[in-house]
């Protein structure tokens, strides 16, 4: 049965990728901790879950270890994204007051 499984743990992401799972989205939390949370679909997700937590998972050492640098990759890539769209903001805001006190500085000669 297809499932969608919703985690901010990277080790247990990288277990249902390389279960098969599919990575469907990576969201990134608005607040200061910046927590990325990957979303993932497959077959049998939650049977898969309840296997991972209970002890009873078995894997392919390869298969994990190509997942979890997969997550990384995208957790980074999501991070400077992050970090490019402050900085962009950041810029925009900076011109925005710039222009505003440009204008509120009188630049003719008083009488």
């Amino acid at each position: 049965m297809q499932s969608i499984l919703e985690t901010t743990d990277i080790f247990r992401g990288a277990f249902f990728l390389s279960k098969g799972g599919k990575l469907s989205d990576v969201h990134l939390s608005k607040d200061h901790r910046q927590i990325v949370s990957f979303r993932i679909i497959g077959e049998d997700l939650l049977t898969l879950d309840e296997d991972y937590r209970t002890g009873k998972a078995t894997v392919d050492p390869l298969q994990l270890r190509e997942s979890l640098n997969h997550l990384r990759d995208v957790l980074f890539r999501a991070l400077r994204e992050n970090e490019k769209d402050k900085e962009r903001r950041r810029d925009e805001d900076n011109e925005r007051a710039d222009r505003t006190n440009q204008a509120t500085v009188p630049t003719g000669r008083y009488h």
